[in-house]
């Protein structure tokens, strides 16, 4: 049950996220475009530290469901499958534990920028031997996550973990996954893309997550109606994520 519920804290924070994404398509962003400024804007809203606070629970409720999957799930798929799925399961729950204490550090008035963090890091990270190469493999490895999840989205692979009876119900669902997949694939590419780019100039400023990737993408030609798609899949992930409280397969 804490699951499901866990679903609806996931979906608030991608609207909250298509909101600040919204804002930077429009040139009016007054927050970061990334998960910290999602924070600070639900923080915003009235009971917005109630809200903010039952959003953490949710992502520790599902750090928990995934660290139980890593461990002992995905039963239904079978050798290297399943060690896919174990090894997926185990990566999203340091994604929802790393949110989580974003979000804590939020409502408890601590300066949380996810922006300068990773910055800071992929600095630290230069600073060592070999370090522009070290960050250019991960700079890979996160467009290749992006272009896998798109994949993973366009293909509709997640549909087959819904357990929706009526028809229109799940068109519906289905649709909003794809393109929240699709959209969020697309930034994470982005963010690898910058990654790499900041490896062979040397230059961790460009590697500020996703708020980077979301006003590099803006400051394309026709960037505002590119990143107004990437923000209508976003939200359309946060939508999904609202029938995934209802329908998801949650046993291990």
């Amino acid at each position: 049950m804490l699951t499901r519920v866990g679903f609806i804290g996931y979906g608030l924070l991608h609207l909250a996220l298509a909101w600040v994404a919204a804002q930077i398509a429009f040139g009016r962003a007054g927050e970061e475009g990334d998960q910290s400024g999602a924070f600070r804007k639900l923080a915003e809203q009235p009971f917005g530290e109630f809200l903010l606070w039952f959003v953490i629970v949710c992502l520790l409720a599902l750090a928990v469901w995934q660290a139980m999957l890593a461990a002992w799930g995905h039963r239904e798929s079978h050798g290297r499958e399943r060690i896919v799925e174990r090894i997926s399961s185990a990566a999203r729950v340091v994604v929802y534990g790393v949110l989580a204490w974003t979000a804590g550090k939020v409502v408890l008035g601590a300066p949380s920028s996810s922006a300068q963090q990773q910055q800071q890091a992929t600095a630290g990270l230069m600073a060592r031997t070999a370090g522009e190469w070290l960050v250019g493999l991960v700079g890979l490895g996160v467009l290749a996550f992006g272009l896998g999840m798109a994949w993973y989205g366009w293909k509709r692979k997640f549909s087959r973990k819904l357990t929706i009876a009526s028809p229109h119900h799940r068109t519906v669902a289905v649709h909003a996954g794809q393109i929240g997949y699709v959209a969020k694939g697309v930034a994470f590419g982005i963010v690898g893309y910058l990654l790499i780019d900041a490896a062979v100039t040397n230059d961790p400023g460009k590697s500020r997550g996703l708020d980077a990737a979301l006003h590099t993408l803006a400051g394309q030609p026709y960037g505002k109606f590119l990143l107004l798609a990437v923000t209508v899949g976003v939200a359309g992930f946060g939508v999904y994520c609202f029938f995934q409280a209802r329908y998801r397969k949650v046993g291990t």
